[in-house]
This record gives structure tokens, sequence and C-alpha cells, in this order.
């Protein structure tokens, strides 16, 4: 009869949290637990998150709980720790302040209520990012573009302005001394050199008509 009796006592004490927690860096993250007992909640409830780093088998306690809140005074955790939780409502939680990619590991969730003390321990991955990650992605994205748009820009203008002095010498070639105002302008390079970022007809009409009060 006692070998029955404790595996009821086994199977008493249910606890549950979630498998993974997403968070972000500096925004308050909740660690969910929630627990059933068949007893009745007393003072001797005891509760105990503990907290252990990725790839390493030491665990450090960040937060007790009976009858009192207790969170850690010590360690990465101190004054970050609060308890969010109603053990009456079978509520074990607690939130993690200003956190960061250092606070990722695994949590576990430890429920005593006597007599009830054998359970599962669930145990919570935390994963910390960067909310702004995807934004950077995009923004180092964005600034590629506005670098290479310019960059194609002068080289399509270096390709026109070729183009156009080798038609004005065709032009001069055959129509000797007689000059349009377009010709006078491609005479004046040194002119037009300081003026590698036109991009309308505007700023060429100006530029011609600079050229024409010289001559």
């Amino acid at each position: 009869g006692g070998f029955g009796k404790s595996v009821c006592i086994v199977v008493s004490l249910e606890i549950k949290a979630d498998a993974h927690v997403r968070g972000y860096v500096g925004e308050k993250i909740k660690l969910k637990c929630t627990f059933r007992s068949t007893s009745s909640v007393t003072d001797k409830l005891t509760i105990d998150w503990t907290y252990r780093p990725p790839s390493s088998s030491r665990t450090e306690s960040i937060f007790h709980y009976q009858s009192f809140q207790y969170p850690t005074t010590a360690g990465t955790f101190r004054d970050r720790i609060s308890w969010v939780g109603d053990v009456y409502k079978g509520d074990a939680s607690i939130s993690i302040s200003d956190p960061t990619i250092r606070d990722n590991g695994t949590f576990s969730c430890a429920v005593k209520n006597p007599p009830d003390v054998h359970h599962n321990i669930p145990l919570t991955e935390l994963t910390v990012t960067e909310r702004g990650f995807g934004t950077m992605l995009s923004s180092v994205a964005l600034l590629s573009i506005l670098v290479f748009i310019p960059s194609a820009a002068v080289v399509v203008l270096l390709l026109v302005r070729m183009g156009r002095k080798s038609a004005g010498l065709k032009k001069r070639g055959k129509s000797g001394y007689k000059k349009s105002s377009i010709e006078v302008s491609d005479d004046t390079d040194q002119d037009e050199d300081g003026c590698m970022a036109r991009l309308c007809v505007r700023c060429a009409e100006c530029l011609d008509s600079d050229s024409e009060e010289i001559y």
C-alpha cells in the first residue's frame, strides 16, 4: 500500500511552463509557470526558480518564495527579478526587467506544496534578441542602394559626356569653324568638368549661356 501511495504523490503535483520564450533587449520578459496540487496551498509552499547559462552545467538560484518573495541579491539577475504570480491561483510566474543577450539560457521552475513535493521540473529556454535586428538589416540594404544609385548615375553621366564629346568632334569636322552653343560648351572642358553632377537640361543651358558670355 505504501508504494501505491508514493506513486499517487508523484502525480499529484503538476507544473507547467513554456518550453521556449523569446524576448527583446530592454523589454520586460515574463517567465510563465503554473502548478496544480491536490493539497491545499499553505505557508509551507515553496517556489524556486533557477538559471543555467548556455553550454554550462552550473545553475544559480534567482528567485525563492515561501510566504514572501526572495529575489536573488547577487549575480547578473540582482534587482531584476519580480514576482508576478499568485500561489492561490496556481501561478508561480516571474518577470525579468532590462533583459540582455547575456540572459539567454535555461530556466527551471520548481514548486513544493507539502505533502506534494514530488513532481516534474519544467525547463524554459529563453532567447533574447535585439528587436531592431531586422530593421538594421533593411537599413544596411537601404544604405547600399543609396550608395549604388549615385555611383551608377555618375557612370552614366560620364558615358553621356564621352558620347557628346565624340559627337561634337564629328560635327566640328564637318561644319568647320561654325559652332553651335552646345559645341561652345564642349570646348570649355574646364568649366564643364566642375559640373559633372548636373542631371537636367536647365543646368546644361545655364552652362551654355555662361560659355557664350565668355566668347
